[in-house]
């Protein structure tokens, strides 16, 4: 067992040096600088097979079930020239890229590109000690396709959603700058929101307030709100569309504006009201629930501004 070579790749050269330490000479720890197959960058990364194809250019064939075209970068061949001539000799291959959906990718495109003979383990550890990395020596296990999946799927809504955004950008903001799945749907909705905006139009309504007293006593006994008109429902903030600010239903209320208020307001001041019916209705209330830590934290800072690391 001893005179066996075991491969064992990392993401960075930096994790290479420092695992080697704590694994036998046998051990041959090489990294893989992170990525080293990708959807292509520019129109020289498309293999000349591809180049008349339309959907080349973008790097995924939308036609065929969203398949991505991956390239190994000019600056990653020479490494996976390396890796293939080291893991001739050995009897394992240790892929031990980070335990999250980019490294389970790099991992997924190793194995692609490869094509190794011997066995493949997959090790993960999350520090770099001497007990970690033995640990994840035994505690091997298989590349997890569903992470793969999930970076693959990140990766293609990045280039379908910002690919083609990204020189917009440039020539309207500033060059350099990069949309992918996040930047390019956060545009949309302000884009949307400021359309709603534009959209709007300011309406404004009036109505009609009284407090209402008997004739032998001067002091407001209840108030008294207009609610039609000759029959007609006077309009309220209820009857306006709230994204465009227009009346819903023009024919089914009367829009009081300030001069008709004010005309109706000095005809009925001096006529004399009666109350034609009274309608009393019971109802029952209960006492608020009780305070917990954050329902209390929050009305102190709704009603007295207080924020919650205050005494």
């Amino acid at each position: 067992m001893a005179d066996k070579k075991y491969l064992v790749i990392v993401e960075s050269p930096t994790k290479a040096k420092t695992i080697r330490k704590f694994l036998p000479s046998n051990y041959i720890v090489e990294a893989s600088m992170g990525h080293i197959r990708d959807l292509p960058q520019s129109a020289s990364d498309i293999p000349a097979a591809l180049k008349k194809e339309d959907w080349a250019k973008l790097g995924v064939n939308v036609e065929e079930d969203f398949a991505p075209l991956y390239v190994v970068p000019k600056d990653k061949k020479k490494i996976i020239t390396d890796l293939k001539s080291k893991m001739k000799d050995c009897a394992m291959i240790y892929l031990a890229t980070d335990e999250d959906r980019e490294g389970e990718s790099i991992s997924w495109h190793l194995l692609e590109l490869l094509k190794p003979k011997m066995p493949v383990k997959r090790m993960v550890f999350h520090e770099i000690t001497k007990t970690a990395i033995q640990k994840a020596l035994k505690d091997t296990r298989e590349v997890d396709t569903a992470l793969v999946h999930a970076q693959e799927t990140r990766r293609i809504l990045d280039r379908l959603y910002g690919y083609t955004l990204s020189p917009l950008i440039w020539k309207k903001i500033a060059y350099g700058l990069s949309a992918g799945r996040v930047q390019s749907t956060g545009l949309k909705m302000i884009c949307e929101r400021e359309r709603e905006r534009m959209r709007f139009k300011r309406s404004v309504y009036w109505d009609i307030k009284a407090d209402v007293h008997p004739a032998e006593k001067k002091t407001s006994v209840f108030e008294a709100k207009l609610t039609s008109v000759k029959g007609a429902r006077v309009a309220g903030g209820k009857d306006f569309d709230g994204l465009t600010g227009e009346l819903i239903d023009a024919k089914k209320v009367v829009l009081l504006d300030e001069k008709k208020s004010k005309d109706l307001a000095k005809a009925i001041e001096k006529s004399e009201w009666k109350v034609t019916s009274v309608e009393e209705r019971t109802f029952s209330s209960k006492p608020a629930i009780p305070f917990i830590t954050s329902t209390l934290q929050m009305e102190a800072s709704r009603k007295l501004g207080m924020s919650s690391k205050a005494p």
